[in-house]
């Protein structure tokens, strides 16, 4: 099997405090609307009269959780499919990265991909997403995200031996179901998760991702 490069995060752990995502923003010097990684706050639920009381609501089945997602670096990437300039390519190690100089701007890439991963900089005329910290890796350190993680969530590693120590769970709403890209990540669900395309719930947070 080839090398590949994955993340894993325990979405049971996950406290929701975003300190990944502001991590992300600082280390690339992002402009604030644009994330590379950002927290999803998942949720749904409802209230009931309570029976012995009209004038009373009652929580019924209400559940909430956090996702911290970012580019997968799928082992059958959409967006390296589908970009006219071959301006994105898939490294030995598995990463996934947009050369800027052969970027036209189309955003093809934008939408092919299920995860919202590729950003277009309105400033550069051009497609920018994670890169996997790949200066940092050069250096053998740690992604950015997974550094500031204060619940030590977030992990990286090879994707078979992530597999082997977390199993292979990655269908969680609201992500879209893993058959499409392949995403390399493992995902701990947490206890009230629910798998994707069966949710019952919505993102409580879709301001933080216009």
């Amino acid at each position: 099997m080839a090398k590949q490069l994955a993340f894993y995060f325990d979405a049971s752990a996950c406290a929701g405090c975003k300190a990944c995502q502001v991590a992300c923003q600082d280390k690339n010097n992002l402009p604030f609307a644009m994330r590379w990684r950002r927290v999803l706050q998942y949720g749904g639920g409802g209230w009931v009269r309570d029976p012995n009381d009209s004038t009373l609501m009652l929580p019924r089945n209400i559940f909430v959780y956090s996702l911290s997602t970012a580019c997968y670096h799928c082992e059958n990437p959409a967006c390296v499919n589908v970009c006219p300039t071959g301006a994105i390519s898939k490294r030995a190690d598995g990463v996934v990265l947009i050369n800027q100089d052969q970027c036209i701007g189309c955003r093809y890439c934008e939408w092919a991909c299920p995860y919202g991963a590729p950003q277009f900089n309105q400033a550069k005329g051009v497609m920018t997403k994670c890169t996997f910290c790949e200066d940092l890796l050069a250096q053998a350190q740690n992604p950015a995200c997974v550094d500031a993680c204060v619940m030590r969530a977030i992990e990286f590693g090879e994707l078979s031996e992530l597999r082997a120590k977390y199993g292979n769970f990655m269908d969680l709403e609201p992500l879209p179901a893993s058959w499409m890209t392949k995403p390399a990540a493992v995902i701990t669900p947490h206890k009230h998760a629910q798998v994707s395309g069966k949710g019952t719930g919505r993102i409580l947070n879709p301001a933080e991702e216009s």
